[in-house]
């Protein structure tokens, strides 16, 4: 059965500005659910609730930014096709065995990884904005995908907190490639792992729709800012925006994970 909370529309309008926030960020660099969580959370959803309704409202976000790259020539579908795919895999299998794994030892990792992640991002040479060309296709690309993608699509189906940072570094890594081709296949990869993992939420009944469509529909126009931003700015702005916002999500999950042992 779902779960429905009529909100006040005090708590909305809050609601509803934190989202319109964190689509700006999270379209720039990732990171949106790091406002949006305990936002829900302080609104007094149960847990399994704000996973749901938070993976409503990040797909409306992450669907405009992923569109707006698109637009730009700033990603490419068929190039990317496997990574897609096995995303999708990956963001269902994690959301239907979520449950039954025991998560308390990578929450004591997460901020580690997640802060290697800013480090890698500091001091790893970034290309050039006009750089626009992507490695060849061969057998060992298809590969590299299809793993990326199963992980951080199975990642981010089991807990979601850092997905885009990892998409970020992960592809600049294994592709070398510019931040803002780097940042088109982030947010379209976020937007197929929120798509698939939130038709599990939904099947399961832990969705509140009131709230996530609400805070969605903030989420697309932040959404739609920021990813004209970061494409209008270039490398410039969103180093430091991502840099930023990776050692806000570090310290968040750091603080949640060790500060109760």
């Amino acid at each position: 059965m779902l779960t429905e909370l009529l909100p006040t529309t005090d708590l909305l309008l809050i609601l509803c500005a934190v989202a319109f926030i964190a689509g700006y960020i999270d379209a720039i660099a990732g990171g949106g659910g790091l406002l949006t969580v305990p936002a829900l959370l302080t609104a007094g959803l149960p847990p399994h609730l704000v996973l749901g309704t938070n993976k409503l409202a990040a797909t409306f976000g992450s669907l405009t930014a992923s569109v707006t790259y698109y637009r730009k020539r700033l990603f490419n579908p068929r190039y990317w096709r496997r990574s897609l795919g096995y995303t999708a895999i990956g963001a269902l299998l994690g959301t239907l065995v979520v449950d039954q794994l025991s998560t308390a030892l990578l929450e004591k990792l997460l901020p580690l990884l997640v802060l290697l992640a800013a480090i890698y991002t500091l001091f790893n040479r970034i290309q050039p904005d006009d750089r626009l060309q992507l490695p060849p296709e061969n057998s060992k690309l298809y590969w590299q995908q299809r793993l990326q993608g199963l992980t951080l699509g199975f990642y981010d189906g089991v807990a979601g907190p850092g997905t885009g940072a990892f998409w970020m570094v992960s592809s600049m890594a294994m592709y070398k490639i510019n931040l803002l081709l780097t940042s088109g296949v982030a947010r379209t990869m976020n937007f197929i792992s929120n798509g698939f993992s939130l038709v599990a939420f939904m099947a399961l009944g832990h969705v509140n729709y009131v709230l996530g469509i609400a805070m969605g529909l903030c989420l697309m126009l932040g959404a739609f800012l920021g990813a004209h931003s970061a494409i209008r700015f270039g490398s410039k702005f969103i180093r430091p925006v991502f840099i930023s916002v990776v050692i806000a999500i570090a310290l968040r999950l750091a603080w949640q994970a060790w500060s109760n042992t």
